[in-house]
């Protein structure tokens, strides 16, 4: 393990950026997706810049906001461009004149500093993050200086540059695990992280919140279960498989596979946060909640089925495998705070799958470029100075 170093980190991972930089076309055969909700622009918001725009989640929103409200927002996607994010995500928007890409790294205060000022930046939404649990067990000093000291250079020049409203993005793992017959956890309860991931994400929330009593700067705080859909680096488990299924690969699963998450389909998401832009009271927390509990041989069975093979071939193509130093048996947040603004799940575990499933069978080998080394290892690991996935199946 090794301490991070930005100036190095930025150097190196120089020809790994460019490469991302290029234009494939691939883009160009994809549907632009969104999510549904629209409402009455804000007076006070024009300018929004969204953290990790070029990531999973965040791209969702950016999409959604940029052709929702092409007349009352501009939205800046701020994003370093690691491993995990593709400009493939927002190139459909490029012709859009309320769109606009900055290329900057969260960590650099004039990296940030000069996005909002360019863009006379009002609204912030902070997603990005280094994310991918089994990864934080290896480099977790990677995920404190993202996650920790990232925000922490957010939160300084949001509060230097008259920020008026900063929505922090976290996540339903810092709660910790919650047992089988636990009730739903609501927003006052404990925070009890069990991974590098999830304490570096309590340690934000922590300094988000202080920015909020000690400098009064305007947040909210969002904890989401799992969001799944199209657009998500197959790092993740259900990209991951889909991409496996397609290429005739087998499944390795970890531990028994009973763990159960909750599943969110990303349009649900972005409604969600479009939601809580509008309608979010300043210095609340809103957990966004998803019906659909699965268990991962659940999810196998399930994936398994949209591929056409028959039920009991599960056990020629499932490998159960060593699993993750720990892992959370389950989460479970309620989320009739956000309820009570207006939103709810209106996506079907198995449609949004089915969705997603047939993205990931056209557009999964070519997104990213070579995902051999993710997908074909347990336990991929990222040389963070290259920006890249190395291949190796042990745990780091």
């Amino acid at each position: 393990m090794t301490t991070p170093n930005r100036r190095n980190s930025k150097r190196s991972s120089t020809l790994s950026v460019e490469n991302r930089l290029k234009d494939q076309g691939t883009w160009r055969q994809a549907p632009l997706l969104v999510g549904a909700t629209k409402f009455e622009p804000l007076p006070d918001v024009h300018n929004i810049m969204i953290t990790g725009g070029a990531g999973f989640i965040a791209c969702w929103l950016v999409r959604h906001l940029t052709v929702t409200y092409p007349q009352s927002y501009k939205i800046v996607s701020f994003d370093k461009l690691d491993y995990c994010a593709s400009l493939n995500n927002t190139r459909m928007l490029n012709d859009k004149a309320n769109f606009e890409f900055y290329h900057g790294d969260i960590t650099d205060p004039e990296d940030v500093k000069g996005c909002i000022k360019k863009h006379n930046i009002d609204t912030i939404f902070h997603f990005a993050a280094q994310s991918h649990v089994d990864l934080s067990f290896g480099n977790s000093y990677q995920f404190t200086d993202t996650n920790v000291y990232g925000t922490h250079v957010l939160l300084e020049c949001a509060k230097n540059l008259g920020i008026k409203k900063f929505v922090h993005i976290s996540t339903d793992e810092v709660y910790g695990e919650v047992e089988e017959d636990g009730d739903d956890l609501l927003e006052t309860s404990i925070l009890a992280p069990t991974n590098p991931y999830a304490a570096s994400k309590a340690a934000a929330e922590m300094l988000v919140n202080a920015y909020y009593k000690s400098f009064k700067l305007p947040v909210i705080i969002v904890r989401s279960n799992n969001v799944y859909g199209p657009h998500q680096f197959p790092e993740k488990v259900i990209p991951k498989f889909s991409c496996l299924l397609n290429r005739g690969g087998k499944l390795l699963l970890h531990g028994d596979g009973k763990h159960t998450r909750r599943y969110l389909f990303a349009g649900d998401a972005a409604d969600a946060f479009d939601t809580i832009l509008h309608k979010g009271q300043i210095g609340q927390i809103y957990n966004v909640g998803s019906y659909d509990e699965i268990s991962n041989i659940e999810l196998c069975q399930r994936l398994i089925k949209e591929f056409g093979h028959p039920a009991e071939k599960y056990s020629e193509i499932v490998e159960h495998v060593i699993d993750r130093p720990f892992n959370d048996r389950r989460y479970a947040v309620d989320g009739t705070k956000l309820r009570n603004l207006g939103w709810d799940q209106k996506t079907k575990f198995e449609d949004g799958l089915k969705l997603t499933v047939e993205w990931y069978r056209t557009f999964g080998e070519e997104w990213w470029g070579d995902i051999s080394n993710v997908i074909g290892v347990a336990f991929p690991v990222v040389d963070h100075e290259l920006n890249e996935v190395v291949p190796t199946e042990k745990a780091a």
